[in-house]
């Protein structure tokens, strides 16, 4: 056996600072001196995670298919050098003097120290093995204190000792200790040394499997045999004993104490052992039929019709079937959502109230009395009587849905469905006033539009503004060597040198980009902060230039950019939408904004000159995992690529508003949701001029009334006039006669496109209308100017400088007004034109297909 140095003595820097309260029973340190128990004080990385007084939050697992749970203890527990439980003190020296006879004798001695240290303190405990005694130690527990607590205060070489001791113990098999105890210490090149000491192939596999994979980087490639041999420490097993069910446990456990490297206060969701459970599954450990990542593993599926129904306890079997069958006569036209939804308004909101309100009942056959009872109850929330609830009429829609259902199917099977038949407690006039409190939806949707749309240019320049900044900073520090200050827009910084970033800098991934504002002294993650800036900017700019839905964007991949080519050899891009609702698959035209999102999506993803890689992405709604695809919207989280899921965007975007708030009045109780830029959107094609029917096609909806809903902002008469104009053009061409498009009104078409071409760029009216300006484009909001034409806009502002001048000399006061009027315009546009040059282009060509490998 080899002992790696770096693996058997934690340098000054990786020692646990000692700074918070813990407690020790009654330990002796290396100078022999009794300590108390009130007198130790510790403040471990590990216990800034996870306050142990606070109660526990249940995990997803709990109802997952495969559960986590611990390894069973072997029969012949791995003993790499034999049975060592009772070993003594001088005998266990004697053995690590003979495994470190490579080694000068310098280092012999400090391991012997620490020795004679721990074990000493352990001896003074009850237990006849060593195991007996550790877990009768403090260091047993969830509280664990790390062993380096032992040393006296300030003796940096003892406490490296003890803890080069017990790094010892546990990778020979002498002790085997709890995760959380194991977790106190730090122990760098810990996996290394355990292989070494465990001789065994099926480790020595992994870990040439886990260096080789080509989906981990260097850094994840060393998590994954961390989090293995942790996994076998913890659990006193050896690598043939791994299932997933004991990995998943030690994913679990870590979570739950806030463990998993990158969790923090903030973020809690992350799960241990991801890139581990690959490497394990891809080289042939794992039983056929498991999941191929932890991921999927998690992920609970869709239940049958009979688990979704069993969630809520109905007591009366009969009526539990009655459901079932039900459910499964309305499943197969509606999605897993939806039969969710209506699996809880029956079975819990209707039934299972039903059943504590009169548990005698055992058809549908409602007397008055329980009834109104019923009614009384769902007014609020079954877990929270103090919350109102607010679709009470929803609720009545779908239990009068069952009884009219369960009538008309009575007639064709009366044999089936006719035992269920009764009336329908529910009458009209316990509905009436469903149009109103729709309208008054649509009133409060219309609202928040308005409230929203002068806001939205405050989030997109804030969003804008900082990934410009943060992209422009990370790009200066790298060219920054470690440890030297420098400035960045007036603000001074300093890049960080830890032996974290010395020893990053030498792996292939590269170092992570770490710097420290001088005036504050907060240590800056710059890649992980500019990471999160460029998707949240990216993100908002699809969703209000498209008008898509929060699904639909997780979903874009790389297949959904198309292109088509027009017969004057203009090329004009396109987004392809997948379903996500109704089932109806759509095309978008891609603006210049829209096109400039996307292409800096493809550009981050594509960098390197790497393809983008395949995953598969969870659907929270239908709970299913789809195919490998080239998705737009993933990123590198620990160990693996995931897409982006539909809450992490909202978090930042609600994160935005919270900092705008700080300075903005506007935005205190004010916040956006990814479905405000659909609405905005739609808002804002409709006030441009495009026809309704249109707009409801770019947006996906299959009525018109829907998409007027969305466009709700405005006055009465303009929906008035588009309700008019359709209703008049259906009025004079019959249903049948409708064909396709005639070679002239498609060359009217593109002529009208043609004609937008003016001097300065090109005008954006809508098609179809005159110029309404009679020409003056300078003044004119529709004209979208060419960056190309900035030296021409600046003569036209030099001449009008100079116009005005003459102005004011004839006391031409009217032309003054004028003159200042189109001034304001052009450096407007000047300003915005500035804008889009700054944006580079960029070449995404077109995806192909795969060759298979």
């Amino acid at each position: 056996m080899e002992v790696d140095g770096h693996g058997a003595i934690v340098s000054p820097q990786h020692a646990n600072r000692s700074s918070g309260p813990s407690q020790l029973s009654n330990p002796v340190n290396l100078c022999g001196h009794s300590t108390s128990r009130a007198t130790i004080e510790i403040y471990t990385s590990r216990h800034r995670r996870r306050n142990y007084s606070e109660p526990r939050e249940g995990t997803q697992f709990q109802r997952a298919l495969l559960q986590a749970e611990p390894a069973p203890r072997p029969e012949v527990p791995p003993a790499p050098f034999g049975d060592l439980s009772s070993i003594g003190i001088e005998e266990f020296c004697v053995l690590v003097t003979d495994l470190l006879r490579d080694r000068n004798r310098s280092v012999a001695e400090k391991r012997r120290s620490g020795i004679r240290g721990l074990f000493g303190y352990l001896e003074t405990l009850p237990g006849a093995t060593w195991q007996e005694r550790w877990d009768a130690s403090v260091f047993k527990g969830e509280d664990a204190p790390p062993v380096n607590v032992l040393a006296p205060p300030g003796s940096t070489a003892r406490r490296n000792s003890l803890v080069a001791a017990v790094k010892l113990a546990f990778c020979m098999r002498i002790i085997q200790p709890c995760l959380s105890g194991f977790r106190a210490n730090r122990f760098p090149g810990y996996a290394e040394q355990f292989r070494l000491a465990q001789t065994d192939p099926r480790l020595d596999a992994f870990f040439e499997a886990a260096s080789n994979h080509p989906r981990l980087s260097t850094v994840h490639q060393d998590r994954a045999k961390f989090d293995v041999t942790c996994a076998l420490t913890t659990q006193g097993i050896a690598l043939a004993d791994l299932t997933p069910a004991a990995l998943l446990h030690y994913s679990v456990e870590n979570k739950r104490l806030g463990l998993t490297h990158g969790a923090c206060h903030q973020d809690r969701t992350r799960y241990a052992a991801r890139g581990a459970w690959e490497v394990l599954h891809d080289m042939g450990h794992f039983p056929n039929g498991t999941a191929p990542t932890l991921r999927k593993t998690l992920a609970q599926g869709q239940h049958s019709v009979e688990g979704l129904v069993d969630r809520y306890g109905i007591q009366n079997a009969e009526v539990r079937q009655l459901l079932i069958d039900y459910l499964l006569r309305r499943k197969s036209d509606t999605d897993y959502t939806t039969l969710d939804q209506l699996t809880r308004q029956l079975a819990s909101t209707f039934w299972a109230t039903i059943e504590q309100i009169n548990p005698q009942q055992a058809d549908l056959a409602l007397s008055a009395e329980v009834y109104d009872q019923w009614r009384a109850e769902i007014r609020y929330w079954q877990h929270d009587k103090s919350k109102v609830r607010m679709d009470v009429a929803a609720v009545l829609l779908t239990v009068r849905g069952l009884y009219m259902d369960l009538h008309t199917w009575a007639v064709a099977e009366p044999e089936r469905w006719a035992r269920w038949v009764a009336p329908c407690p529910i009458l009209p006039r316990d509905l009436k006033g469903f149009g109103k409190r729709r309208r008054e939806i649509y009133r409060r949707m219309a609202d928040r539009t308005r409230v929203r749309q002068p806001l939205l240019p405050v989030l997109v320049e804030h969003v804008e503004s900082r990934h410009e900044h943060l992209s422009s900073l990370l790009a200066a520090a790298r060219l920054v060597p470690l440890g030297t200050a420098f400035v960045h827009r007036g603000r001074h910084y300093g890049r960080s040198d830890s032996p974290e970033d010395r020893r990053r800098i030498k792996t292939e991934a590269g170092p992570t980009i770490r710097i420290v504002d001088q005036e504050t002294g907060k240590t800056i993650h710059l890649d992980q902060v500019e990471d999160l800036a460029f998707w949240e900017w990216a993100a908002v700019e699809i969703l209000r230039h498209s008008g898509i839905r929060i699904e639909e964007l997780t979903e874009l991949t790389h297949l959904s950019i198309r292109q088509y080519q027009r017969p004057t050899g203009e090329v004009i891009a396109l987004l392809v939408i997948a379903p996500s609702k109704g089932e109806r698959e759509r095309v978008i035209p891609m603006s210049p904004d829209l096109f400039h999102a996307i292409a800096q999506v493809v550009r981050r993803q594509t960098r390197n000159r790497r393809a983008i890689p395949l995953v598969s992405r969870y659907d929270p709604q239908e709970r299913l995992w789809s195919d490998p695809m080239p998705f737009l919207f993933q990123r590198q989280r620990g160990t693996a690529h995931d897409v982006l899921a539909s809450r992490t965007i909202t978090g930042m975007l609600r994160r935005s508003c919270n900092e705008i708030a700080q300075t903005n009045p506007m935005f205190t109780d004010t916040k956006f949701t990814p479905h405000d830029f659909r609405r905005l959107f739609a808002t804002d094609i409709v006030n441009g001029g495009l026809p309704i029917h249109v707009g409801a096609a770019l947006l996906g909806h299959l009525n018109l009334q829907t998409t007027q809903g969305y466009v709700a902002v405005f006055a009465e008469d303009i929906v008035q006039h588009y309700q008019e104009f359709l209703n008049h053009r259906r009025g004079q061409r019959p249903e049948g006669e409708y064909f396709d498009v005639t070679p002239q009104e498609w060359a009217e078409f593109e002529e009208h496109f043609d004609k937008r071409k003016v001097e300065l760029g090109n005008c954006g009216r809508p098609y179809g209308s005159p110029c309404q300006h009679e020409h003056a484009c300078i003044r004119c909001p529709m004209l979208q100017v060419n960056p190309k034409m900035l030296p021409r806009l600046a003569e036209i502002e030099k001449d009008l400088v100079l116009r005005r001048k003459r102005a004011e000399e004839e006391q031409w006061l009217g032309e003054i007004e004028g003159i200042d009027m189109t001034l304001t315009f052009v450096r407007t546009k000047q300003a915005d034109a500035a804008r889009t040059a700054h944006r580079a282009p960029v070449a995404l060509g077109i995806p192909t297909t795969r060759r298979p490998e």
